[in-house]
C-alpha cells in the first residue's frame, strides 16, 4: 500500500517543478523579512524530505519552535499559492476571470463605477466566449450592486436587460446543476459497486435515472448542459452494461470538444476523461481498429504542450493512456509483450503516489494481475491479487470480489490443492456477502468444489462440461458481468485444448480481423 502523506503542504511542496521553486524563491525574496527567509528554510527542508516527518523538520530548522511550526506553515502555504497564481494565471480562464473581477472591484473602491463597468463588460464576453456561465452571474450581481446604488446613465434600460440575463444565466445554470448532479451521482455508485448485478439493481440505478433526468433536454445547447448530459447517459448505459448506448454517448462527450476545440484548453480533465471512456467503450464492444485509431489520437495528445506543462494533466492522462495501453494487449492476446509496460507502470505509480485515489490504483493491480495471469506467470499474478485483497477499502466491491476469485483460479493452476477447500469456502462467503453471486459464479465454484475428487482422465471432460454451460450464460445481461472482469470462456478453451489461455485469445483476434 502506497505511503500516502497527508501533510498539505508537504504535497504541494513535493508538486512543484524547478522551475516554480526558482519563481517562488525570488518571489518571497523581494520583500524579504526575518519571517519570509524563515519560511524559506522550512520550504528547503521539506523539498528535501522523502516523506513528512516532523521531528526531522524541527530538527532541521532550530529557529522555528513546535508552538510555531503550524503558523510558519500555513504562511509558507499561503506563499507558495500566491507565487504560483503570478506565473500560471495565463493557463487558466477562471483565473484570469478571477483578476479581471479583481480590478474592476479595485476600481468601484475607487469611485471609478464607469471605468468598472467596461471592465465587467469585458469579463462577460471573455466568459460568454469560453462557456463560462458559473462565472458570469458573479458579474451579473455586481453589475446590479454599481446599478442600484449609483446613477450611471451608462445604458438605457440597463435595468431590464439586466434581469433578462440574470434570468437566463438562472436557467442555464439551473439545468447544468441538475445534470452534473446526476452524472456525479451515477459516476458515485458505480466506484462503490461497480456494474449492475441483477435486475434489483437495474430497476434501482434506472429510478434514479428517470426520477432525476430533466424533463426537457432540448433545452440543452450550451455546452456543459450538453456535457453533463452525456456524461449522465455514459454512465447510466455503462452500469446496466448496455455497451452501444453507453459508446454512443461517449462518442457525443468527445465530439463536443472536436466542435468547440479551443475547451479542450478549458476544461482539460474532462476532455482526457472523455477519450477514456470513448476507448473504454470500443474495448467493450471489442472494436479492435476504432480502438487503435483512438489510442493513437490519445497518445498524440498525450504530448501535446497541454499535458506536458500541466501536471495534472499529466497524472490524468498517465492513468488513462496507460489502463488504454493494457486493454490493447487483452484485445490482441499479446500478455506477455504487455508485460513490458509493468516498470513503467509501477515507477510512475510511485512517483504519482501522493496524488493517485485509491481506486485507480486497484484498477491498475486489477489489471496487471490480469496481465500476468495471462501470460501464465501465476505466481505474479497472485502477488498483485494480494495487493488487492490486502487493502482494506469500500471502494469498487466488484473488484474485491472478482480479484478473489482469479486469485482461487490461479492457485488452481499452481496445483496448491491444499489451499484450494480453504479459499473455496472462503471467496464464496465473501462473494455471497457483497451480492456478487451471479450464475456464473455459482457454475465456476460447484466445478471446482468437484474438482477436488477428480482424477487427471476426469478433469477435461468436466472442463468441457463447465465451458458448454457457461456459454449458454454470454448473451444474459446479468450474465456477462463476469464475463467484463474475467475471460473465463478463453481460459477453459485453453484448458481443455492445454495451450496458453493468450494463445487462444489471440487466435480470436485474428480470427476476427481477418474476417474484418
Amino acid at each position: 500500500m502506497p505511503n500516502r502523506s497527508s501533510d498539505a503542504l508537504f504535497q504541494l511542496v513535493k508538486s512543484l517543478e524547478k522551475s516554480e521553486k526558482r519563481n517562488f524563491k525570488l518571489y518571497v525574496k523581494r520583500n524579504s523579512t526575518s519571517e519570509d527567509l524563515k519560511i524559506i528554510q522550512l520550504f528547503d527542508a521539506l523539498d528535501k524530505m522523502e516523506g513528512y516527518d516532523e521531528e526531522q523538520l524541527l530538527k532541521r530548522n532550530k529557529s522555528i519552535k513546535k508552538q510555531q511550526l503550524s503558523n510558519a506553515k500555513a504562511h509558507l502555504y499561503r506563499q507558495i499559492l500566491s507565487s504560483l497564481r503570478l506565473i500560471h494565471n495565463e493557463e487558466n480562464i477562471d483565473i484570469q476571470l478571477h483578476e479581471q473581477l479583481d480590478h474592476a472591484r479595485i476600481l468601484y473602491n475607487k469611485g471609478l463605477y464607469l471605468q468598472s463597468l467596461k471592465v465587467l463588460d469585458r469579463i462577460k464576453e471573455n466568459a460568454k466566449a469560453n462557456n463560462q456561465v458559473t462565472f458570469l452571474l458573479q458579474v451579473l450581481f455586481f453589475e446590479k450592486k454599481i446599478e442600484a446604488l449609483h446613477i450611471t446613465r451608462s445604458m438605457q434600460d440597463r435595468a431590464d436587460r439586466l434581469a433578462a440575463e440574470v434570468d437566463q444565466v438562472n436557467e442555464e445554470l439551473g439545468l447544468m446543476s441538475k445534470l452534473s448532479n446526476l452524472a456525479l451521482q451515477l459516476y458515485s455508485w458505480y466506484i462503490r459497486n461497480g456494474l449492475a448485478r441483477n435486475e434489483k439493481d437495474e430497476m434501482a440505478v434506472q429510478e434514479f435515472f428517470e426520477t432525476h433526468i430533466p424533463p426537457d433536454l432540448s433545452r440543452c445547447e450550451g455546452f456543459y448542459e450538453r456535457l453533463y448530459q452525456y456524461q449522465s447517459f455514459c454512465w447510466y448505459a455503462f452500469i446496466r452494461q448496455d455497451y452501444l448506448m453507453y459508446y454512443r454517448y461517449t462518442q457525443k462527450w468527445v465530439d463536443l470538444f472536436d466542435k468547440e476545440p479551443f475547451m479542450i484548453g478549458v476544461e482539460t480533465a474532462h476532455y482526457i476523461k472523455g477519450l477514456h471512456n470513448l476507448l473504454s467503450a470500443h474495448f467493450d464492444l471489442q472494436n479492435f481498429q476504432k480502438f487503435v485509431e483512438m489510442l493513437n489520437k490519445f497518445e498524440e495528445f498525450s504530448h501535446s504542450a497541454i499535458v506536458m506543462h500541466n501536471h495534472n494533466n499529466l497524472i490524468q492522462t498517465f492513468i488513462y493512456l496507460h489502463i488504454s495501453k493494457l486493454n490493447r494487449h487483452f484485445l490482441d492476446g499479446t500478455f506477455t509483450e504487455g508485460l513490458a509496460l509493468v516498470p513503467y507502470i509501477e515507477d510512475k505509480l510511485k512517483e504519482f503516489e501522493i496524488y493517485l485515489d485509491r481506486h485507480r490504483i486497484l484498477v491498475f493491480y486489477y489489471k496487471i494481475a490480469c496481465l500476468y495471469f495471462g501470460s501464465g506467470d501465476y505466481g505474479r499474478t497472485i502477488d498483485y491479487l494480494n495487493k488487492i485483497i490486502n487493502w482494506r477499502v469500500d471502494l469498487r466491491t466488484d473488484l474485491q470480489c472478482y480479484s478473489r476469485l482469479l486469485h482461487l483460479i490461479a492457485h488452481y493452476e499452481l496445483g496448491n490443492f491444499q489451499l484450494l477447500e480453504y479459499l473455496t469456502k472462503s471467496v464464496y462467503r465473501f462473494m455471497a456477502k457483497m451480492g456478487n453471486l451471479s450464475l456464473v459464479e455459482e457454475e465456476i465454484f460447484a466445478f471446482i468444489r468437484k474438482s477436488f475428487s477428480l482424477s487427471a482422465a476426469q478433469i477435461r471432460p468436466e472442463f468441457e462440461k463447465l465451458l458448454e454451460k457457461l456459454r449458454t450464460y454470454e448473451k444474459n445481461r446479468f450474465e456477462t458481468r463476469a464475463f467484463a472482469y474475467l475471460d473465463i470462456i478463453s481460459w477453459l478453451e485453453s484448458k481443455i485444448r492445454n495451450i496458453p489461455v493468450q494463445d487462444v485469445i489471440r487466435e480470436k483476434y485474428l480470427t476476427g480481423n481477418r474476417r474484418a
